[in-house]
């Protein structure tokens, strides 16, 4: 409902609603040649108390403006009138709207009035002034050629490579070690043997060293102990370690785990107190670690391979047998979704995002545009009209109420919503008593109702329109900015009205669509030109 409302207001232009104003707006002229001065000037009466607040800005809409004025007073017995004044201009031709600008009186916002005033081109006569003939279009040397796209190629080509080399590193390493080691005491002794060639102490990287020294010693105690050695700490550690020596029955000596504790706690002192011990003593702590985790080893029970140990053997094999497909499913989905960017991004330096939005991604008013067309007829007097969906009938007798009674008849039909991609309105009046419509004043109605309802900055270009029979009225078109009151976001839009007066009736059709959709345009122009009208029907 309170869509309809809101289309009504836009479109309704023979209801005058009139109400006392605080601040009254007037311009010296509302027509007046590109670049010269209009002058718009504020008048509000108010008490000697009173704090009032003028509008500033170097923009009324799409006026420029040039200068603000000092405020005059003018005492009346015991009030004061003040009147500001503001010089505006427009350098391109064209019909403009000075807004509704905001008055503040005693922090209460009192709105003026909206004036349309026209911006006249100025004539060159071409007898007395010497007209030259159009030069030739210049062509400008093309050095750069597509050397862009081509660097893009590149650069999308080195960054899905690095992508893939990345993940298939990142995901290597732990497969080959459950491939390649066998047993806990396998994998320390291979992880020790690869740390020595790595030479770390010949290069001063101590810290790294003891890191993984003593992770190698927890990965072994971790595995062959089964107990929670890399997240614990070295307190925690040796004392989790000594009841699993108990518990399960190893033969470790008091010494050997005392060993243990001091190259776990020299490697805490390496890693968190800046500690640097000499070469001897780093090559001793290799030893005792060595020594350590050959103890262990040679302490835990030999437990004979059962059927159990081969079904777990293979469930191992299973689990790593299902990573490297995984690891395969997901090389294989980033190289899709690689290539696919790679050759969006191609497509849009080659072709432009509008060949991409249009074909691929999908265009709203593209499908409205390739759909099926309906040619219909609307209101009375009838408007014969062809558009891309039936426009649905509005109840005009519940919106409108008492005013009603004013009409003859009042049909109102749309499809959409200003804010929606297309919006296509139209209405149909015819009153009970004759009189003489003004199109330019319908119109100029159509204006303040886009304001009330959110329109801003509206551009306004008129010129005449004729229907295949013959048939006169007034073409208005522009752009404006319509803010959405839920969002607060405001949009750019393009908008185009006809208006025809036949046999004392007025018939309206308005359509809007976002500005810059060459699509929409298509649809609008094919709308306009099907336009037909009907005579009254009695």
């Amino acid at each position: 409902m309170k869509q309809k409302i809101y289309i009504l207001f836009l479109l309704l232009t023979t209801v005058v609603f009139a109400q006392q104003k605080r601040v009254t707006t007037s311009v010296d002229s509302t027509k007046v040649k590109i670049g010269a001065q209009i002058n718009l000037t504020l008048k509000t009466t108010v008490d000697t108390l009173s704090k009032v607040a003028f509008p500033e800005g170097k923009l009324f809409g799409r006026l420029e403006v040039l200068e603000s004025y000092p405020t005059d007073t003018i005492k009346e017995n015991d009030k004061y009138q003040l009147i500001k004044k503001y010089g505006l201009t427009q350098f391109d031709s064209g019909r403009y709207t000075i807004p509704s600008l905001q008055v503040i009186i005693n922090s209460k916002v009192y709105p003026t009035d909206s004036v349309l005033v026209e911006i006249l081109p100025v004539v060159v006569d071409t007898l007395k002034q010497h007209m030259y003939d159009i030069k030739d279009i210049s062509t400008v040397p093309n050095d750069y050629s597509y050397w862009w796209i081509i660097l893009l190629i590149l650069i999308g080509v080195a960054g899905l490579g690095y992508l893939i080399y990345y993940f298939i590193k990142r995901n290597k390493k732990p497969v080959e070690e459950e491939i390649l080691y066998a047993s806990p005491i396998e994998k320390a002794t291979a992880h020790l043997k690869s740390l020595e060639k790595k030479s770390l102490v010949e290069r001063g990287e101590v810290k790294e060293y003891y890191s993984e020294l003593t992770d190698i010693a927890r990965t072994y105690i971790e595995e062959a102990i089964e107990i929670p050695a890399m997240e614990s700490t070295t307190d925690e550690l040796i004392a989790a370690f000594k009841i699993a020596v108990v518990k399960k029955k190893l033969s470790l000596t008091e010494e050997t785990i005392k060993n243990l504790e001091k190259v776990l706690k020299q490697a805490d002192l390496v890693k968190f107190a800046k500690s640097k011990p000499l070469e001897f003593e780093i090559a001793d702590d290799k030893i005792k670690i060595e020594k350590t985790i050959y103890k262990i080893h040679q302490s835990i029970p030999e437990v004979v391979e059962e059927e159990e140990d081969l079904i777990d053997n293979e469930a191992i094999k299973a689990k790593i047998l299902k990573r490297k497909k995984a690891r395969k499913r997901n090389i294989i989905i980033l190289s899709t979704v690689g290539v696919i960017l790679l050759s969006l991004g191609i497509l849009v330096a080659v072709k432009g995002f509008d060949f991409l939005k249009d074909n691929i991604i999908g265009h709203p008013t593209k499908e409205l545009l390739e759909g099926e067309w309906i040619s219909s007829e609307y209101g009375n007097p009838a408007i014969i009209i062809e558009t891309p969906k039936v426009l649905k009938r509005m109840d005009v007798s519940k919106m409108m109420g008492k005013e009603l009674g004013e009409l003859a008849n009042m049909q109102m039909f749309g499809y959409g919503s200003m804010m929606d991609d297309y919006y296509i309105a139209i209405m149909t009046t015819n009153f009970k008593q004759e009189i003489k419509v003004d199109l330019n004043q319908a119109f100029e109605g159509s204006l303040k109702m886009m304001e009330a309802n959110g329109a801003q900055n509206i551009l306004v270009k008129q010129n005449e329109f004729s229907t295949p029979e013959g048939v006169n009225g007034l073409r208005a078109y522009g752009t404006m900015s319509i803010l959405d009151k839920l969002t607060k976001k405001s949009r750019k839009a393009f908008y185009e009205a006809i208006y025809f007066a036949q046999e004392g009736g007025l018939q309206q059709i308005v359509v809007m669509h976002e500005e810059g959709d060459e699509v929409a345009n298509q649809i609008t122009e094919r709308i306009m030109n099907s336009v037909e009208l009907a005579k009254l029907k009695q």
